[in-house]
């Protein structure tokens, strides 16, 4: 077993497999012998689960294994597979999660004092997508996940969530959701890849319907009065529509769309509203610092 585990190599090796190879190798490796199953089977979810959390900076090996992890991989990083390939890898992980964390021993989300005033963190993504995914009816379920789709994959406002019409969100050839927003701050906006099947999924046949909670009146506290109903979990992070707006802000600054595109994106009147997210961004090392300002590139 060790052998395979140390020789395994995903096929066409993505350029993530160098980053979380030593990680992935030592999960399986401490899982031990008493699972049943194949050294390369389990090598082969564990490295696509994680080359997915190194896609979205969760680099912590344990964290892959929490339960609101391996819900948004399989939810989002394995869209495109089968149901029957999604439930085999769910077995596998949740076996390997009990061999690694112990039954019931995932390690809850710490909340802080803090939170309302910062981006929601990748790992608390996907607790909100678990408490999404995890709401007793169907109704609240289409609700919380829409609400993520267009708070964290759009960046949304309140508002903006409530007045949408189903008409005015369309998939186009590539895959890509576009979503046109009408009113004071008309511009066009595209979902975050990530995103984007999450959202398509949740399209109303109706064009002329509210998107969000299509049979309620339009009124201000739409959001609130959801969010209210709602199950909730001691570990899942308050759900704020401005923190995701501000979560999906933060990332692009982070991954350097430019200011312009971003700018008329979200809405904005210029650049002062972006002040306060620069605190939370990710720190550049000197080198890349050095190849920015010299290249511009």
């Amino acid at each position: 077993m060790q052998r395979r585990i140390a020789t395994f190599v995903p096929r066409d090796t993505p350029p993530a497999w160098d980053r979380v190879c030593d990680r992935v190798r030592a999960l399986v490796s401490q899982a031990g012998p008493g699972l049943p199953y194949d050294a390369a089977e389990l090598m082969s979810v564990v490295a696509r689960l994680a080359m997915f959390c190194d896609g979205h900076g969760i680099i912590d090996a344990r964290t892959w294994l929490d339960a609101s992890t391996i819900d948004w991989f399989l939810d989002l990083g394995c869209s495109g597979l089968s149901s029957h390939t999604r439930a085999t890898y769910r077995a596998r992980l949740r076996r390997l999660s009990d061999a690694v964390h112990g039954v019931d021993g995932a390690i809850p989300i710490p909340l802080s004092a803090s939170d309302t005033a910062r981006p929601y963190t990748s790992g608390e993504q996907a607790s909100l997508w678990s408490w999404a995914r995890s709401q007793p009816t169907d109704g609240l379920r289409t609700a919380c996940i829409l609400l993520l789709t267009l708070g964290l994959g759009c960046g949304l406002s309140t508002e903006e969530v409530i007045a949408l019409r189903a008409g005015q969100v369309r998939v186009v050839g590539n895959g890509a959701v576009v979503i046109e927003i009408l009113g004071r701050r008309a511009r066009l906006v595209v979902c975050c890849q990530r995103w984007e099947q999450a959202l398509a999924g949740q399209l109303a046949d109706v064009e002329s319907e509210f998107l969000f909670r299509p049979k309620t009146v339009r009124a201000k506290n739409l959001v609130s009065n959801l969010l209210g109903r709602a199950h909730r979990s001691p570990t899942t992070p308050p759900v704020k529509v401005a923190r995701m707006r501000d979560t999906w802000l933060a990332e692009h600054l982070a991954a350097g769309t430019p200011l312009p595109v971003l700018v008329a994106a979200a809405g904005l009147d210029g650049l002062s509203s972006l002040d306060r997210l620069l605190p939370h961004l990710p720190q550049v090392g000197a080198q890349r610092a050095e190849r920015h300002l010299r290249e511009r590139a």
